[in-house]
């Protein structure tokens, strides 16, 4: 592992004691969690773009750019000879992607990104045609029109390598209009649900007793993810009533023990403290051995403690032909990769030596490797 890579992964460590250390903190309702049936609707659309200087699509190697041309100007009453071939070279295909935001109305203007799909070299300059975006329906939602920006070459920060960006993809800020609302209703009947980013019945039950401190007996759990609550009929107070939910503070429940292991750059990042087994794996030249090592504790003279045994951990971490690493602390997994690292293990081995853990049940968190 290289200088770098070990600092970034010291860096982690770091980060992850701190997190595991550091009391949870009270969130907003509306922070983890959404109300059932407010979302945003995906929208897309197939336009041109002209006015781009010498940077278009190759028309003969994407015939439908040609194709495109010929239909709008179709459209506009300009009827081209049969046969005729077009060599453009200031003209792309494009796809035209957007979000509708909830109770977005008509007239409203919204982002759009644009995204050529033929071989265009840049898109910088061109200007957009107008483009229907039309829903998973079928139906349109908003019509796209403008200029495009695209940003260009540039660096960052003294002594950094010049990074140039994508020039196939740009951006029209409030660069479409809304045509058509989507109807969405505020709650079904007496009733506003509201579902958690994570399920976790510990917060979905906090979240229930937040709710009813406020307006007693007005909230129930329906499971681990789904939260009810019986909201006024008229719609102003029913909005004013959400508002207020949403502002009411709650500590999240602890998450399940989870670890991360990216397998290109060997970070492992860890949610909380993940704690083992006596457990012992050999992997190559390297071999690890999780053993408890039981002591007393005993309390001070007229401290009225009990005297009771604590489990320590015994971690040994060996690899072929060199000195034995031995860390003495509580079984934590954050002392086995740091030990691991330290001898040079590259990302494969550590994720074959915690894949081993797992499988054996000594590991005791959600390994995911990405």
């Amino acid at each position: 592992m290289t200088t770098r890579t070990a600092r970034i992964v010291s860096a982690l460590w770091l980060a992850t004691a701190l997190l595991a250390a550091a009391p949870a903190q009270a969130e907003r309702i509306k922070d983890i969690a959404s109300i059932a049936g407010v979302r945003a609707n995906q929208l897309v659309g197939y336009g041109v773009v002209v006015g781009l200087d010498g940077s278009g699509d190759q028309t003969t190697q994407t015939p439908f750019t040609v194709q495109s041309i010929i239909s709008m100007l179709s459209a506009m009453g300009i009827n081209m000879p049969p046969g005729q071939s077009l060599q453009l070279k200031n003209v792309a295909a494009v796809m035209v992607t957007a979000s509708l935001p909830a109770f977005a109305r008509a007239g409203q203007n919204i982002d759009i990104t644009v995204s050529s799909i033929g071989n265009a070299k840049s898109l910088k300059g061109g200007t957009l045609i107008l483009t229907p975006l039309k829903g998973a329906d079928g139906q349109i939602y908003a019509m796209a029109q403008g200029n495009v920006t695209v940003v260009g070459a540039g660096a960052s920060g003294a002594g950094s390598k010049v990074t140039v960006n994508h020039l196939s993809v740009g951006r029209i800020a409030a660069g479409a209009i809304v045509e058509r609302e989507v109807p969405m209703p505020l709650g079904q009947g007496d009733y506003v649900n509201f579902e958690l980013n994570s399920t976790d019945f510990s917060t979905a039950q906090k979240v229930v007793d937040a709710i009813n401190g406020m307006a007693p007996g007005s909230a129930t759990a329906a499971d681990g993810r789904q939260v009810r609550v019986k909201a006024p009929q008229n719609p102003s107070e029913r909005v004013a009533f959400i508002g207020g939910i949403e502002n009411l503070e709650v500590t999240p429940a602890r998450m399940a023990a989870k670890v991360i292991v990216n397998s290109r750059t060997g970070s492992v990042v860890m949610n909380q403290a993940v704690l083992l087994d006596n457990c012992a794996v050999a992997h190559g030249n390297l071999s690890v051995s999780v053993s408890t090592d039981n002591a007393v504790s005993q309390p001070g003279a007229l401290s009225g403690g009990q005297t009771a045994p604590v489990a320590n951990a015994q971690i040994e971490i060996r690899q072929e032909g060199s000195a034995l690493m031995n860390v003495k602390a509580g079984a934590n997994l954050a002392e086995i990769v740091r030990a691991l690292n330290s001898l040079g293990a590259n990302p494969q081995d550590l994720i074959a030596i915690l894949q081993a853990m797992k499988s054996a049940g000594a590991l005791r968190a959600e390994l995911e490797i990405i």
